[in-house]
């Protein structure tokens, strides 16, 4: 395995794309979904989570939020219903429903059995058309991705603009693509230590002792508190042991297509129609001076009736976890230009 696997950058908790879930908010109302089937054609699709202030409403505008390797849609709940509620405070009239997925292979997602291979950016993307189809929903006006999410997000909104998802597909009005690097992420001058993590799970027996065992094990191998712990929140209980709630062999797959798919040409040619944000965290590691150059070439470029538009926001004091590390300036950029795709 190891030869098949390549750290996308220097530091793990820049590049394991997650976070841990917060409390429960008494102001947020949270459906969950794990699977839709139809008698008709079997259709297995995504679990997610769904949050809405008023669920007795119904939503003006929809958002999908796509998180990172190794993580959840539970792992955004907090941030999405603190965006929910900076949407309703600035615009009362817009009632958005935020739906967090959970990709294949991942959270509960994991156990579905209708999600088969191959594991890459693409049928991820695929994926959330699937979901819409059998759910039967408006396609989302909004997507937001966190790392590989991010370029998940990027291979939907591609696709849908190339007519892969059939032509009842509407283009989302938005991408927010949070922290990731929308080209090849570079490996050169990287310390292995997401090869490290991937390989010390994938040497550990599928059933454990605890969550205890497992930090206590990573950190002996020389992890961090921090890291160990959260790569602990990812096991479930399984009677009396504990088992990942990802599927590690598929995430391995995910996380090579991830590092090398690219979609510059996407942002060098948006689609009518089409606003992608990039939001690039201050004190990420994962950027390349080059990269940032050419973002910022392409948010200053000229705008056309015919085309999209991309734009390049930095968020300030955040390492890679932009919702954690600072989720009020997050809100700060995103909030104004949220609320100009519930009023297109």
């Amino acid at each position: 395995m190891a030869a098949s696997l390549r750290a996308s950058s220097s530091s793990l908790r820049s590049r394991l794309l997650s976070s841990s879930s917060a409390a429960w908010s008494p102001w947020s109302h949270v459906l969950s979904s794990s699977v839709h089937s139809e008698a008709s054609n079997q259709t297995e699709t995504l679990a997610f989570d769904e949050i809405q202030l008023s669920p007795e409403k119904p939503s003006t505008a929809t958002a999908f939020v796509l998180h990172g390797l190794l993580g959840s849609g539970r792992n955004w709940r907090s941030f999405s219903r603190a965006l929910a509620s900076e949407l309703r405070d600035r615009s009362p009239s817009d009632e958005w429903r935020m739906v967090l997925v959970d990709l294949r292979n991942h959270g509960r997602s994991a156990g579905i059995k209708g999600l088969r291979p191959p594991h890459d950016m693409s049928t991820a993307a695929r994926d959330l058309a699937d979901l819409v189809k059998a759910r039967g929903w408006a396609w989302p006006d909004v997507v937001v991705g966190h790392s590989m999410g991010g370029k998940v997000a990027l291979d939907f909104a591609e696709s849908c603009s190339r007519g892969d998802y059939g032509e009842s597909a509407d283009l989302p009005k938005q991408l927010w693509v949070l922290d990731s690097v929308p080209g090849q992420v570079e490996t050169d001058n990287s310390d292995g230590e997401v090869e490290r993590v991937l390989q010390t799970l994938a040497s550990l027996p599928s059933s454990l002792p605890s969550r205890k065992w497992v930090v206590d094990h990573m950190i002996n191998l020389g992890f961090s508190k921090s890291l160990s712990e959260w790569i602990g929140s990812n096991l479930k209980k399984d009677n009396e042991h504990v088992t990942w709630a990802f599927d590690l062999q598929a995430a391995i797959d995910m996380f090579n297509s991830y590092r090398e798919r690219s979609y510059w040409t996407l942002l060098e040619n948006p689609p009518k129609g089409l606003d992608i944000a990039i939001v690039q965290a201050e004190l990420s590691d994962r950027w390349l001076s080059d990269d940032v150059q050419r973002l910022k070439a392409l948010s200053r470029r000229e705008s056309k009736p015919d085309a999209g538009k991309v734009s390049l926001h930095v968020l300030p004091n955040s390492g890679h976890w932009v919702h954690v590390d600072n989720p009020k300036g997050l809100l700060e950029i995103m909030t104004p230009n949220f609320l100009s795709a519930a009023k297109i």
